[in-house]
């Protein structure tokens, strides 16, 4: 079976892949098919409903299974701020270094018990006909003082996890995974489709 991963990020491409290892699926990026799919726009309120119509919009055109999500960055001293608006935050094209350095100016000298934060991930699995199994995990953390690390992407540099004692662009990929708002987002979601899969829906 071919799930086709509705996304032109291969970084996020490339995390899915290492977190879902051998699912017994095989996982295509949208760079890898011979037609051309454009992506809709993220304008939903919320992260499933941006995943859901990343996924469906794929699905359909493509005629097969379609994973998406969309993860964003929420910070409590900021009301929730960037959200959904993650990839957005700045303009389309502020570079991840420019939007650290945006949260940390605009969090300032904020003190340690008010930098919660948490990373949300939403996935979902859309098949052609329009059914669409979804899962929504998060992973806390608080901002950190400064950008630290280079593994990781987008905003893994200022987000420290306090039971790893480090921030999750300090991590091995491995360990990133086995924690992250994705990883969990995603086993969630494949878990679905295998039930989906033995029932023979």
């Amino acid at each position: 079976m071919r799930v086709i991963v509705a996304t032109s990020n291969p970084h996020k491409v490339d995390e899915i892949r290492n977190i879902l290892g051998d699912c017994g699926v095989e996982l295509v990026a949208l760079g890898e098919l011979v037609r051309v799919v454009d992506l809709p726009e993220e304008d939903g309120e919320t992260f499933l409903e941006n995943a859901r119509k990343k996924a469906l919009h794929v699905a359909r055109a493509t005629g097969e299974p379609a994973l998406a999500d969309d993860s964003g960055l929420c910070v409590d001293a900021l009301g929730g701020e960037p959200g959904v608006r993650s990839n957005r935050f700045l303009g389309d094209n502020a570079t991840p270094e420019e939007r650290n350095e945006a949260i940390l100016r605009m969090l300032g000298r904020t003190p340690d018990e008010e930098r919660g934060a948490r990373f949300v991930c939403a996935a979902c699995i859309a098949f052609p006909d329009g059914r669409t199994l979804e899962a929504l995990e998060t992973c806390s953390g608080v901002i950190a003082r400064r950008s630290i690390g280079d593994g990781g992407f987008g905003y893994d540099p200022i987000f420290y996890v306090p039971d790893l004692g480090c921030t999750l662009a300090q991590v091995p990929q491995e360990t990133k995974n086995a924690v992250s708002h994705r990883g969990k987002a995603m086993r969630q979601v494949f878990c679905l489709l295998q039930e989906t899969l033995a029932a023979g829906e």
